[in-house]
């Protein structure tokens, strides 16, 4: 039986949570790498990238394939899809908020608009006038 999309998503942000795993996805960003390529940056030894690297396979954000004695590490297209589409839904709540508040202020006038119209009102009423 296959994981729920919202418990994939769930792995994938957890996942996301460490600093380490972010930046082991930043660099996999730039290319395929092994754990040796991977471990450099990091003051770890190569059994503890590879237990990052089983957490970001297992949250479905990175892929690996058999090369002969290397075993490099790609990004995963379908995780970082599904958080692009999940993200995507909130984008577009967010842009429907912004269209909501544009028309507000649209309908709104400006100090000096304002200003403006007070002025001509009260040149065209004489009741206005003292």
């Amino acid at each position: 039986m296959s994981a729920s999309p919202s418990s994939n998503l769930d792995a994938a942000f957890a996942a996301l949570a460490d600093p380490t795993r972010r930046a082991i996805l930043a660099r996999l960003a730039l290319g395929e790498a092994t754990v040796a390529e991977l471990a450099q940056p990091f003051e770890m030894s190569q059994p503890a990238v590879s237990q990052h690297l089983k957490v970001l396979e297992e949250a479905g954000l990175i892929a690996g394939r058999i090369e002969g004695t290397r075993r490099p590490r790609r990004l995963a297209n379908e995780g970082i899809e599904a958080m692009d589409r999940w993200l995507d839904m909130l984008r577009k709540g967010l842009e429907r908020n912004y269209d909501r508040l544009d028309q507000v202020l649209a309908g709104m006038d400006s100090p000096k608009e304002q200003a403006r119209r007070g002025k001509r009102n009260e040149q065209a009423d004489p009741k206005n006038r003292r």
